[in-house]
């Protein structure tokens, strides 16, 4: 029997539980018109980079959605016990995941009226009578950011995501990496806009992410906006400059840095070690939750990123869409590549699920086709 190898979880400043990043204080407007950069103190244009300069408003609202979403998030988890709920696929799902959707549909549908929300979450968990509480509190903390929900209006909004697939059309995670949340660990709020199939805009935030891994005392909290052909950027999740970000050129494959989920059920181990053994890589995976990983790769603190599916799953197991999509315009805008495993782009036309790709390689983008071409010798 293979041995799981050793795996570096990150020891990241600021991170233990009950210890949470200070988010900045967003500044109530009594009227509201426009983006969300008009209701909250948050400047989308500061220091942008001027060459991007398409969907503008598009960015505007992505960007005022997932940091209020953030927000919300770690208002949740600033609670000394928030519920879980278990959904019928038997994973978790808090309030703060379904407060976020309810959050960014409203924000979205607000802006962009005619365009679809596919989201991970539905309000059918909290329209069970016995779960009444559970929606009065997710309408709670949603009033802050919101003052005119109620409960309906809550429901409405959460349902909102559940549209189908359009030629242009949203694709929301409200909560990446719900364990990870619910442990005090990383998380992310994902969001891409997606048009002919064509990933247009992709904007992460992630509360619990340190703007570098390896700085001391860095400031805790980011958000990753990428839009097509405009390159990626990232900055504080308190507000500040954005910053263009690259990824690392690898030459030597040897010396890649692999980053994988702490979840071990994501991705088929022992294939991985398979292909790291392959490809004689060197270093020890770091493990993180959630898509956050895209954002890594993609401003050079790691290399490589796979979902092998597992074994027993591998002919029917597909990826969501909401999963992949923010992060893998955030990685390909900043140099890297993101395809299936046998090298395919992946197929954001069809459904929720990517029904026609077979599991996920990200990579910095100077590896890929090696990779891809192991992956092949292996029979992976």
């Amino acid at each position: 029997m293979a041995t799981e190898a050793p795996r570096t979880a990150i020891a990241l400043p600021g991170l233990r539980v009950g210890q949470r990043a200070t988010l900045l204080r967003w500044r109530w407007e009594d009227s509201y018109a426009g983006s969300g950069c008009q209701r909250y103190n948050v400047d989308c244009r500061q220091n942008q980079d001027q060459s991007i300069v398409n969907y503008e408003k598009e960015q505007q609202v992505a960007l005022a959605a997932v940091v209020m979403a953030a927000q919300l998030c770690q208002n949740v988890r600033r609670q000394p016990d928030f519920s879980t709920l278990t959904k019928a696929d038997r994973s978790p799902v808090t309030l703060a995941d379904l407060g976020a959707q309810a959050l960014v549909c409203q924000h979205l549908l607000a802006a962009f009226p005619q365009d679809p929300i596919v989201g991970e979450e539905s309000a059918d968990i909290l329209q069970k009578p016995e779960n009444a509480s559970l929606l009065r509190d997710v309408t709670d903390f949603v009033k802050p950011f919101l003052p005119q929900a109620t409960a309906t209006a809550v429901i409405d909004w959460i349902n909102g995501g559940n549209a189908q697939l359009g030629p242009r059309y949203w694709t929301l995670d409200p909560i990446d990496g719900t364990k990870g949340f619910i442990r005090g660990d990383q998380y992310a709020i994902a969001l891409a806009l997606i048009e002919e199939g064509q990933i247009k805009l992709g904007a992460i935030a992630a509360p619990a992410l340190p703007m570098a891994l390896n700085q001391l005392n860095p400031e805790i909290g980011v958000v990753f906006m990428a839009v097509a052909g405009g390159g990626s950027q990232i900055r504080p999740l308190s507000g500040g400059a954005f910053q263009r970000i690259q990824t690392r050129p690898v030459t030597d494959i040897t010396q890649v840095q692999p980053i994988e989920s702490l979840e071990s059920t994501h991705s088929d181990r022992p294939r991985q070690q398979a292909l790291a053994a392959h490809l004689d890589i060197q270093r020890t995976p770091v493990a993180l939750d959630s898509l956050a990983k895209y954002g890594i790769i993609a401003r050079g603190e790691a290399d490589l990123f796979l979902r092998i599916p597992l074994a027993q799953y591998a002919a029917n197991y597909r990826e969501n869409i909401w999963d992949h999509a923010a992060g893998a315009i955030v990685l390909a805008e900043a140099g890297g590549q993101v395809t299936d495993l046998d090298g395919k782009p992946l197929d954001f036309t069809i459904g929720p699920k990517l029904s026609q790709n077979r599991g996920i390689v990200a990579t910095c983008g100077s590896i890929h086709q090696q990779v891809i071409a192991a992956l092949a010798e292996l029979g992976i």
